[in-house]
């Protein structure tokens, strides 16, 4: 079954098809990005329930074991606009999820990724930030903020190296990060290299094949 077969059922209202897309990751697979879905919900939940209990601390800041249904409504539903959650394919199993949210009537949004411990340190992370950053831009978001737990050096590393201008604010083990996703010549310059290396011998045959 092809992905427009796939969706064709019932593509939810505002769904922007145009941010679905194969790329190639560290260890040499091709994976599929694309938006979330409220049909997800099954694969959200089981994609949480073989994180490490390390990876969702990380992300929840306590041992959140098992997501509620509240928040596999929360973390499926979303506009498309203000609220985006963007996540990683290897076939029918979701390997990451990444997320903004505005906040209200403002130009900033905060995020938040996490990644499977299966598939981390192959770029899945700045993936997400850069195909985030990109929605976020057309629909008036300038800033992106995020908290993260001093000792998670992977997700730090990721903001440093980036490309955009970080700030850094430490505080009771916590470190808020803040910058602006205006693409400064320094984050072309990085994005380019890291698109280079996603698109690597990414044809036509190789779609839907995620």
């Amino acid at each position: 079954m092809g992905r427009d077969t796939e969706l064709a059922a019932g593509v939810p209202e505002g769904y922007p098809r145009g941010a679905e897309r194969d790329v190639r990751i560290g260890n040499g697979e091709v994976v599929h990005i694309r938006p979330i879905r409220a049909d997800d919900a099954a694969m959200l939940m089981a994609f949480h329930a073989t994180l490490s209990p390390e990876s969702v601390y990380f992300r929840f800041f306590n041992f959140h074991a098992e997501l509620t249904a509240h928040e596999v409504q929360h973390f499926t539903e979303v506009d498309y606009k203000d609220r985006l959650a963007l996540v990683v394919l290897v076939g029918s199993r979701m390997v990451a999820v990444g997320r903004y949210d505005r906040l209200g009537g403002t130009d900033e949004a905060e995020v938040a990724f996490l990644v499977h411990d299966d598939y981390q340190d192959l770029g899945i992370g700045t993936l997400l930030a850069d195909e985030l950053a990109r929605a976020a831009r057309t629909h008036g978001i300038r800033v992106f903020q995020a908290e993260t737990l001093s000792h998670n050096a992977a997700m730090l590393e990721m903001f440093r190296r980036i490309g955009f201008p970080v700030e850094t604010h430490y505080e009771d083990g916590v470190v808020a990060v803040r910058f602006s996703i205006d693409p400064v010549p320094a984050y072309r310059e990085a994005l380019a290299r890291r698109e280079s290396a996603r698109l690597a011998g990414i044809g036509e045959e190789s779609k839907g094949s995620c």
